[in-house]
């Protein structure tokens, strides 16, 4: 008989059910005119579940409630077990990802999301922890998708399927792109899952929110009235009304200006930058007569200054895609600078491992302290400031620009540019 599976439609939680199930061939069926809130209310559904909560599973030998739990048990329901590894290790690791999924990453996306949607009292300091609780989990997982595209070994497991159906929740209803960005690896893994066939049948299209909810307005508990004893009514008196306040103290003080950007106070300078990059874009022929020269002839070394950048961990870029996923979000996370930069990215090789190289222009004569402070992949790299004075560095520049190949004796796999 089909397992039937007590929960709505569009619960995240019965989808690590439902996917694990197409993965596992076993037949779950969901309880046909499910409605939260009433069903679950009912004598038959507490004696499956004392508390109510969803989803149940409904088995020949008795109910399963908890996510989880009714995942495991579907996924290991027939003997061929492609969803729990293939080793003892394997099974350890499944078992390690699933309780990172739950505890790390669903628990402080719930933290954030459900007070914005008035299911829990909103305030502002629990966001905040819940939302640097986050980054740091999603920093841990993207580190640990840099060199694996899934969790564990070289197949979807149950881990996957729990960890995607949690992320799910956050990218469709809170997780905007300007946050998920920063996470590249992750975002990667996201999409590659949520277009598999097993997850795209229960999910279907999957399209990531635009906006975090505002904030609901959340009524406040009513306070008891004291009980103040009659006195008869006097002539109010004019005297005790409290003046009225002038009106430049009532209005709200105006927000202070931000401080500028340290590089917005250094002398003007004759290179402007986005004529640079407009040059850049619009050539098409000619490269090196007209986009190299204009260069050249714009570049101010008072005003600007170049540097080669070298990753100093090559000997890992052994797979092509992280390796590209790799550059991609480093060039997201620069975007701080756009107004002050311009870039050249070049992952090199034809077989692994690949090298990565790139230029640089920076506003001022260093590169700026902003820069190194907000974007954590500056220390990947080794720095080295250009000296226009060697032609053989200036030649350097002119290749890197415009994507020179080979370069260096070696061919470009991809070249990635920064405007």
């Amino acid at each position: 008989m089909a397992l039937i599976l007590h929960a709505g439609k569009t619960n995240k939680n019965s989808y690590k059910t439902l996917i694990a199930a197409e993965y596992a061939g076993v037949q779950v069926e969901l309880a046909p005119n499910f409605e939260m809130g009433v069903s679950n209310k009912t004598p038959e559904f507490l004696k499956m579940n004392p508390i109510g909560k969803v989803p149940v599973l409904e088995t020949p030998n008795g109910p399963v409630f908890e996510s989880n739990a009714i995942a495991r048990y579907v996924s290991r329901l027939k003997g061929d077990n492609i969803l729990y590894g293939s080793s003892l290790i394997e099974y350890a690791r499944i078992e390690q990802w699933i309780d990172f999924a739950s505890l790390e990453i669903d628990a402080n996306i719930i933290k954030w999301y459900a007070p914005r949607i008035g299911r829990a009292p909103y305030l502002p300091p629990a966001e905040e922890a819940a939302i640097s609780a986050l980054k740091r989990a999603l920093g841990a997982l993207n580190i640990h998708l840099a060199s694996n595209t899934y969790l564990v070994g070289h197949s979807v497991t149950l881990a996957d399927i729990i960890m995607t159906c949690n992320l799910y929740l956050g990218f469709t209803n809170i997780l905007v792109k300007s946050f998920t960005s920063e996470f590249p690896h992750v975002e990667r893994y996201f999409w590659t899952l949520v277009n598999q066939p097993n997850f795209r049948k229960i999910f279907g299209q999957v399209k990531q929110t635009e906006a975090i909810p505002p904030v609901q307005s959340a009524k406040q508990p009513s306070q008891p009235k004291e009980s103040k004893p009659k006195v008869k009514d006097e002539p109010k008196k004019e005297a005790n009304k409290e003046p009225e306040k002038p009106k430049e103290e009532a209005e709200e003080e105006a927000p202070k200006p931000k401080p500028k950007n340290p590089l917005d106070l250094l002398p003007p300078s004759t290179m402007i930058l986005d004529e640079w990059k407009r040059l850049y874009s619009n050539t098409k022929t000619n490269f090196r007569e007209v986009a190299i020269k204009g260069f050249w002839d714009m570049y101010d070394p008072e005003g600007y200054s170049l540097w080669f950048c070298d990753y100093k961990y090559n000997d890992e870029n052994t797979v092509s895609f992280v390796t590209l996923n790799k550059v991609s979000g480093f060039l997201q996370r620069m975007d701080l600078a756009r107004k002050y930069a311009f870039g050249k990215m070049l992952v090199i090789g034809s077989d692994p491992p690949f090298k990565v190289k790139g230029l640089w222009v920076f506003r001022g004569q260093e590169i700026p302290r902003f820069v190194i402070d907000e974007c954590y992949d500056m220390e990947l790299y080794e720095w080295t400031k250009v000296d226009i004075s060697d032609e053989a560095q200036k030649e350097r520049v002119n290749q890197m620009i415009e994507d020179c190949e080979p370069f260096e004796g070696e061919a470009l796999l991809d070249a990635k540019c920064f405007k």
